[in-house]
């Protein structure tokens, strides 16, 4: 089927439902345009009934379920189903491993897509370099190397900054609800920038949609910037508690990498500890200089804390 606009969105987990609800809500109103999302077939044919609501909602939204493997088809088999659709968004995240990222973009390159958002939807692997202690942000810059290399297709990087909700993640540490701590990574003056998945999802139609047409720039967003103070001062007010402030220092942070030096979730609390190329002045984003509200860190914890802690606002 030949369309005006096709999109094709890669993934369906924590963004790549959020986008596709929003692209769905933008092509309800928007003649010729078209939304598709790759999963696997044993996700489309789940029995799982959380998976079949998922697959349920997507089919209410119109989308067309496209069955495929990005870790698992070598790339001419992706080039070929890439090769229908004008626009490709990769939400895939790191789950696939070393080598999934490129792979995915020499397959929309070989497909010729007019158009392509790759997973980039976090921190700013430019300022952060090369070398970091999560190895996997090289492969990143690979990525950009190899788009900026080329002039056939057009490409946009939406940085997001940290998910707002991994910023509470319990492994991740930086919060601990349950110990009522905040331990600032590297400084309590250190800044992360942070937004919804929601607010990707909604600011990244906006952007593929964007008059006068956006191509082969990085688009910063962002539902706030805060350093670790800050992160604390508004828990305790937020949450009516008085948390516990201890500082993890980078050579504390880097002593603890050296002891498990595969240990994910280590080597992203050293680079944001670090401080390069994980926060950015909230004025200066695409949504401040367009005037759209998104959810501050406030409203967030408001929406998703106060009742999964049992407290109350003061």
């Amino acid at each position: 089927m030949s369309h005006d606009h096709s999109i094709l969105v890669l993934g369906a987990g924590e963004l790549g439902i959020a986008v596709l609800r929003s692209l769905a809500r933008r092509a309800a109103s928007a003649p010729g345009v078209s939304i598709a999302v790759l999963l696997r077939s044993s996700t489309i044919d789940s029995s799982d009934p959380l998976k079949q609501q998922d697959i349920a909602e997507l089919r209410s939204l119109n989308i067309e379920l496209v069955a495929g493997d990005l870790t698992a088809q070598p790339e001419a088999s992706l080039a070929a189903v890439f090769r229908r659709f004008d626009t490709v968004i990769s939400c895939t995240g790191f789950v696939g491993g070393k080598g999934v990222q490129l792979k995915i973009a020499r397959a929309v390159l070989e497909a010729g897509v007019k158009r392509y958002f790759p997973w980039q939807f976090g921190v700013d692997y430019d300022v952060i370099g090369r070398g970091s202690a999560q190895d996997l942000f090289d492969e990143q810059l690979d990525v950009r190397d190899m788009l900026r290399s080329q002039h056939e297709t057009e490409w946009v990087i939406v940085s997001t900054g940290m998910f707002t909700s991994f910023l509470f993640e319990p492994s991740f540490g930086v919060v601990d609800l349950e110990q009522t701590t905040v331990h600032a990574l590297g400084s309590w003056d250190n800044a992360v920038t942070v937004t919804t998945a929601n607010d990707i999802g909604m600011l990244t139609t906006e952007i593929v949609f964007a008059e006068p047409r956006m191509a082969g720039q990085i688009v910063h967003i962002a539902g706030d910037t805060v350093t670790y103070r800050q992160l604390a001062d508004a828990i305790d007010a937020t949450l009516g508690l008085t948390v516990r402030r201890m500082e993890w220092s980078v050579p504390q942070l880097t002593g603890e990498l050296t002891q498990e030096p595969e240990n994910s979730i280590r080597k992203y609390r050293l680079v944001f500890a670090e401080g390069k190329g994980v926060a950015w002045n909230k004025g200066q984003t695409f949504n401040a200089q367009r005037g759209i509200a998104v959810c501050g860190l406030e409203a967030w914890m408001r929406e998703n804390l106060l009742t999964d802690v049992g407290l109350s606002l003061r």
